[in-house]
């Protein structure tokens, strides 16, 4: 019998624990490959929300960042909710802060504040809608065109939904560090190296509304879809091409290979890499397992709060 590697020791420790404690682990389409490999759930930010709701487990253990276990913690407030490690922050969610939010809806008293799942859960409680980037296109156009809308933080999804949608947002300076470095360079330069491949892109990227400009006015980034990351994997999953150019964080080329044996794909941008996301290690979701290690826990009032955009948002997918 060959000798286990210590890793497959791990995992092995990782289902036993998992068993023992009745808990469920979800991970996000960004966590290193092994994290992948042994997530009970792997997904993007909208269904990993989905199966958080709709777990009837003790224990959620989220590899992703904070945000996400926070918003976890709002929809399942009777499960106990763990992160591997409290640390795995978010630039995005970091770019506005409730007292920034509650200034600027000062300002627009009038407005309705649509906030991505990118956000803590202080600014979703100040929030009338959230959205992922798989459905904020929907969630905007839910809203009467009568209606100011705030979107944030996100200045580059927010663009995109303007240019889909026709609607005039009044949208907030943020970006996400990773997805904001990925820009038309980037893009021309991978364009060039490999012609024949699909150009996959998200909506945070730098160079997504310029390629929807592009594609609208010289149709010269024809092939370039602008998806989530659930879109992404689905669209390489259907699709006829062999070849793509994927503009998102680099880790979920590993799904995306693993899915498609038969196709190869390209980073738009080697070093397009979370350190936030590349916290959470195989090792210290054995601990959090084991040790029972680090819950997140919305105070109920707060919650309370940031329940109904979330659930709104949940509604809309």
């Amino acid at each position: 019998m060959a000798t286990k590697t210590k890793t497959e020791e791990l995992v092995d420790e990782i289902q036993k624990l998992k068993e023992e404690r009745n808990a469920l682990i979800l991970g996000h389409n960004y966590m290193v490959p092994e994290v992948q490999d042994t997530v009970d759930f792997l997904g993007s930010s909208l269904q990993l929300a989905h199966q958080a709701a709709d777990t009837d487990v003790d224990v959620i253990i989220f590899c992703g960042v904070h945000f996400m276990a926070e918003t976890a913690s709002i929809i399942a407030p009777d499960k106990r909710v763990l992160i591997p490690d409290l640390d795995a922050g978010c630039s995005l969610a970091d770019s506005i802060t409730v007292e920034q939010l509650r200034e600027w809806k000062a300002q627009h008293p009038d407005a309705v504040v649509v906030s991505y799942v990118n956000t803590t859960a202080a600014v979703k409680a100040e929030s009338d809608y959230c959205c992922t980037s798989s459905n904020a296109v929907d969630v905007v156009n839910s809203i009467s065109e009568e209606k100011e809308i705030l979107f944030l933080p996100d200045k580059f999804l927010g663009g995109y939904v303007e240019m889909v949608t026709g609607r005039d947002l009044t949208i907030w300076d943020g970006a996400c560090h990773v997805h904001e470095k990925i820009g038309e360079v980037n893009l021309s330069e991978k364009q060039e190296e490999h012609p024949e491949a699909e150009m996959l892109i998200h909506p945070e990227c730098g160079c997504s509304t310029s390629c929807m400009m592009k594609s609208a006015m010289y149709f010269d980034c024809e092939d370039g879809h602008i998806h989530s990351t659930g879109g992404m994997l689905e669209q390489a999953q259907k699709s006829d091409s062999d070849e793509f150019v994927v503009a998102t964080e680099t880790g979920i080329l590993h799904r995306m290979r693993k899915e498609n044996p038969d196709k190869k794909f390209h980073p738009a941008n080697e070093d397009a890499v979370c350190e936030y996301m590349k916290m959470i290690t195989l090792e210290k979701l054995h601990d959090s397992l084991k040790y029972d290690q680090h819950e997140v826990k919305v105070p109920e009032e707060l919650a309370k709060r940031a329940h109904l955009p979330i659930e709104r948002m949940l509604s809309i997918a």
